[in-house]
């Protein structure tokens, strides 16, 4: 039975090395993010590699858009095996306070709303043949520290650490609620900067690290979240 991987939130760090890792274990790839020429250009890569991938342009934060994209991608593609979550709602929330309350909705839509989303539309899919799973992406801002939060705090990053807490409990709470449906949920949570991408500094993790973390997590199907330090 042929098997298909979405990622959403296409982009040359942490997706890249997804697509590629689970491409090479025989999943066809779908792509999805606004970007249409760097959804292109990933599809081109990714077809050099041997592997079937497909593009599909849509708004993460956007429930009706990432709907749309899960029903094009089962259309041409046929039923999504994994939906991997990658997207984020970016910076512009540093500080909870005097800040643009619509970009602080924003990162709450990529993080939460459109995952939901996702995750209800490919869910019928998911449900076949006993390994459906919706992998997600995330960063350590979102766990619960003291420390992590005065680190959101002087860097500046409080939205983002915000809309990271909320998808971090989001992945638990999807996990107790389909387990009993075949279908696993799992996190990798990455406590560096991720190479290939902006801010990337001397202590960067290679995607590929975080890609074959997703790959165990899917294999193993237990422990609902790991972590990249």
């Amino acid at each position: 039975m042929s098997k298909t991987i979405m990622v959403v939130g296409f982009g040359p760090g942490t997706a890249t090395a997804v697509a590629e890792k689970f491409g090479k274990e025989g999943f066809s790839v779908a792509l999805v993010g606004r970007n249409e020429n760097r959804l292109a250009a990933g599809v081109s890569a990714l077809k050099a590699q041997g592997i079937t991938a497909f593009a599909f342009p849509a708004e993460a934060g956007d429930p009706a858009s990432i709907r749309a994209a899960v029903k094009t991608a089962r259309s041409q593609v046929g039923p999504i095996t994994v939906l991997h979550w990658n997207a984020y709602g970016g910076l512009e929330i540093g500080d909870l306070f005097g800040g643009d309350q619509a970009a602080l909705h924003r990162v709450f839509d990529v993080a939460v709303f459109g995952l939901l989303a996702a995750a209800e539309e490919a869910l019928p899919d998911l449900k076949q043949g006993g390994n459906g799973a919706i992998m997600v992406s995330n960063g350590a801002l979102g766990a619960i520290s003291s420390d992590l939060d005065q680190a959101a705090v002087t860097s500046a990053m409080m939205g983002l650490a915000l809309s990271s807490g909320a998808k971090h409990k989001l992945v638990g709470l999807l996990a107790q609620r389909l387990k009993g449906e075949g279908v696993y949920v799992g996190e990798v949570m990455v406590y560096r900067t991720i190479a290939n991408t902006p801010g990337a500094d001397g202590g960067a993790v290679d995607p590929a690290v975080i890609a074959e973390k997703h790959w165990a997590l899917y294999q193993a199907r237990g422990q609902t979240r790991d972590v990249v330090k």
